[in-house]
This record gives C-alpha cells, structure tokens and sequence, in this order.
C-alpha cells in the first residue's frame, strides 16, 4: 500500500482505538463495510472469503478437527477440540450441546468421508453460521491448516448490504491492525463486480466504541 495510504489507514485506527473508552475486557477491533448498487439476492455477487490477516487475529481462534486414527493422532498438539465419529451423534441428537459447540469453534475441519454425515447430522446448526468444516484427506497432518485458521477471519455478507470483519484486537498496534484492514479491504474489494465503486462506505470501530470513518 502507498505512503499516503498507509497513514490515513493508521490515522483511522488510531482515531477509532483513542475514541473507545476503556473496558473491562479485550475489545475485537472490526470493519464495517457498507455496500452499494449490487443485487444480493444472487449468491454469486455475495461476499463469502476466508481472509488470512498478516498480523493474526490478537486473539486465540479455536478450531475443531472431526477425525479418527492417525490423523486425530496427528491434530492432538493443534486442534483445540478432536471430535470422533462415533461422537457426532451425541451432538446431532442435542440441539443445545450442537450450537454450544458451533458457538464454541472458529472453525471446523473434517477427514473428507466424514462430511455427508456431519452435512445430514450437523449441517443445520453448522451451516447458517459459516462454520461447516473445511475437508481434509485421510489421514493427513491437519496441523498446518489449523495454525494457518489461527489467523483468519471469515468475511461474509450473506445478503445484507453491511457486513462486520474482525480486524484484530484493541491490544495490538496501530499499524498491525492497519495492515490487517488494508489485506482484508484489498481482498472484498477484488471480490466486488465494481471494486471500490461498491462500497458506499466503511467505519472501523472497537466492539463497544464509536465507528471511524474509513472510507
């Protein structure tokens, strides 16, 4: 990104942290992204991307490995939560305990057989989250995928105009919360039809601070 760029993105941020009033708890810093003059109605002009921000999320991200044998074997030291298959009916058949756990989880991964079953059994909980799981071959080494998932925000704007993107916390610097906003803008704005000409305007804000114009 150009000098010029990069400062107003910092200058926004700064704005957006100094504005916020202390809390009690550790503050996501977001973005909020207004869009104009695109149909969401269609699926296809909708944005659904898995950003992995440069500067991490600030914060730790769970992730939940559906998975037996070796590979449950190989997600133990990366995993958060390992999930085997004979486990899955005991959270399909309690709809409380499935949305604790898709409420739980950043983000899921499963050995590749396994995914009709958590589709049929989980997908209705899993699915209007953003959170069915991501599938592997089996028996691979997961480890990778799930370090990787460690710094990524979903983005989705289903079919509202405005979207939230998590762009870090209120706890790192400035100009890495920056660098996160402008990988993240860069990669909406490749997604839309008319790039920066679909998007009206976009804040960034604390969780509970005021909104910052950015653009």
């Amino acid at each position: 990104m150009s000098r010029t760029a990069e400062k107003k993105t910092i200058d926004t941020v700064r704005k957006a942290l100094e504005s916020a009033p202390e809390r009690k708890f550790k503050e996501t810093v977001e973005v909020a992204v207004n869009l104009r003059d695109i149909d969401l109605s269609v699926p296809k002009n909708r944005i659904d991307e898995e950003v992995v921000l440069p500067k991490g999320r600030g914060r730790r991200i769970r992730v939940c490995v559906f998975g037996s044998g070796e590979m449950a074997v190989k997600a133990r030291v990366a995993a958060d939560l390992i999930i085997q298959p004979q486990e899955i009916e005991s959270y399909a058949g309690d709809k409380k305990k499935a949305k604790e756990l898709a409420d739980s989880f950043d983000f899921f991964i499963a050995e590749a057989p396994l995914m009709p079953v958590i589709g049929k059994r989980l997908g209705i909980v899993l699915g209007p989250r953003g959170k069915m799981p991501r599938p592997v071959p089996p028996g691979s080494d997961p480890s990778p995928q799930i370090n990787s998932m460690r710094n990524t925000v979903r983005v989705r704007s289903r079919d509202k105009r405005t979207f939230h993107a998590a762009i870090g916390t209120r706890d790192m610097s400035p100009e890495d919360i920056a660098e996160n906003l402008d990988f993240l803008m860069r990669r909406v704005l490749g997604k839309l039809e008319r790039g920066r000409f679909n998007v009206q305007s976009a804040y960034v804000k604390t969780t509970m601070g005021p909104a910052v114009k950015y653009l």
